[in-house]
């Protein structure tokens, strides 16, 4: 056999092997996996919503759209009066679980519920977590279909009347939730701009082969789905103790039987993160989340592997994905240290050999990653975020660094989460009131429109 590393140990140079192998093939195998994903989502998913019909406003099921919110007096009223006044549905409520927030969110909600009649707030006087806020939401939501809105996203006009189009089929008493396609309205800078390049990457192709080729979906959009409140209440609500509500609740309704689908025609607008460390937290709860996840689901996949093949393939591939930002840190030290050693030494010819050995996998990273974002690109939106091409290497490159860095740094907390020394306390993103009012209402329901 012929290995890449001699250290002197056979069994050490066959693992060392084995995980370097992971770590050139896992992204390019898994790029074009997803590549070959959306045309199967296209062509064979059976779940693939291809009429809409109007539903008149004497039969609207009744939705409550809930919005958690914990100290979000920059956007809350902005979302509020777009949510009031700009959806082409009239059966609706909007709930408030406002969790403890400490700002002038209160006062501007109390005075929002004297405008508007389809308003009502919940107060919830500590701060203990979205879940825990979207829990108590629960039992005073008036809908048996539950909207979940972020406070800083909107849904497009139409949204309520095609998610409500998933649920009227005949196929549609099994479904928990649909999840909507995910954009960025925040586009005035170059990290933001990048992070559209990125959700239409995972929801654009990675969610599409989820669903049309594994059965599943690895996550909702914690920031815009429907669920059906019996749904919720089977799994026993959101686990509150957990980084991602999102992540955990799919799981739990996969893994009781209910049926989880991806709506990509379902557009909503979200704000991202503008700077690097609000994106690192994010990135860092996203990880331990999935992270969770997957402690909490592997006695469930390992004794039963066949019982639904698909999850497990999803189970498997995020365990390689675990593995891969290991094995990249791992190998990234030891590239470090071998180039120092090298200079020593005076052996620039090793030097040499190993920055083109580096620049070559990069390359290789570059291509797959191309192919995975141009099919997203393209299948996403109708072709409009081409343009953000220009942002993909900043993503591939930056990002898989990023996302592996938190994957590590976030498997320990992870272990003591499951062991019950977790919190699902939340801190509301960083925003400027100067963003607020350049993103102006008005902008935003141009675009929309």
């Amino acid at each position: 056999m012929n290995l890449m590393f001699h250290t002197g140990n056979q069994i050490i140079d066959i693992i060392l092997t084995l995980l370097f192998l992971i770590l050139l093939t896992y992204p390019i195998l898994g790029g074009f996996s997803w590549f070959i994903g959306v045309f199967c989502y296209r062509f064979i998913f059976r779940y693939r919503q291809k009429k809409w019909d109007d539903i008149p406003i004497e039969i609207e099921p009744f939705v409550t759209i809930m919005v958690p919110a914990h100290n979000e007096e920059v956007v809350i009223e902005n979302t509020i009066e777009y949510l009031m006044t700009e959806l082409n549905y009239e059966n609706y409520e909007v709930l408030v679980t406002d969790d403890g927030s400490t700002d002038d969110t209160p006062n501007i909600l109390a005075r929002l519920m004297e405008k508007y009649d389809k308003l009502r707030v919940i107060r919830i006087e500590k701060n203990k977590g979205k879940a825990h806020a979207f829990d108590i939401g629960v039992g005073f939501a008036k809908g048996e279909l539950i909207l979940s809105n972020d406070a800083d996203t909107v849904p497009e006009p139409g949204a309520l009347n095609r998610y409500i189009n998933y649920f009227i089929r005949q196929y549609s008493t099994n479904i928990a939730a649909v999840t909507a396609n995910m954009d960025v309205q925040n586009r005035s800078r170059l990290i933001t701009k990048s992070q559209t390049v990125e959700f239409s990457s995972i929801v654009g192709i990675i969610k599409r082969t989820q669903k049309g080729v594994f059965g599943g979906l690895y996550a909702y959009s914690g920031a815009n789905t429907m669920y059906r409140k019996d749904a919720l209440v089977d799994v026993g609500l959101f686990r509150q103790d957990r980084a991602t509500e999102d992540i955990s609740i799919a799981w739990d309704h996969q893994m009781d039987g209910w049926l989880s689908l991806f709506a990509p025609q379902i557009m909503f607008f979200m704000e991202v993160p503008e700077t690097m460390r609000m994106l690192y937290r994010q990135r860092r709860r996203w990880a331990k989340g999935g992270m969770e996840v997957w402690l909490t689901n592997f006695k469930k996949v390992f004794l039963h592997p066949f019982k639904n093949i698909g999850r497990t393939i999803m189970y498997l591939d995020q365990s390689l994905s675990i593995l891969w930002s290991f094995c990249f840190w791992i190998f990234t030290a030891w590239f470090i240290g071998l180039f120092f050693y090298f200079l020593s030494m005076g052996n620039y010819e090793r030097i040499y050999h190993m920055f083109t050995m580096a620049f070559v996998f990069v390359i290789f990273e570059m291509i797959s990653g191309f192919f995975q974002l141009a099919a997203a690109l393209l299948a996403d939106d109708g072709g409009r975020k081409l343009k953000y091409m220009f942002f993909a290497p900043l993503y591939m490159l930056f990002y898989w660094m990023m996302n592996a860095l938190t994957i590590v740094t976030t498997f320990i907390p992870a272990i003591k989460t499951i062991l019950g020394h977790g919190s699902g306390t939340w801190k509301s993103p960083e925003r400027s009131k100067k963003h607020a009012k350049d993103t102006s209402e008005n902008d935003l329901i141009k675009e929309l429109h």
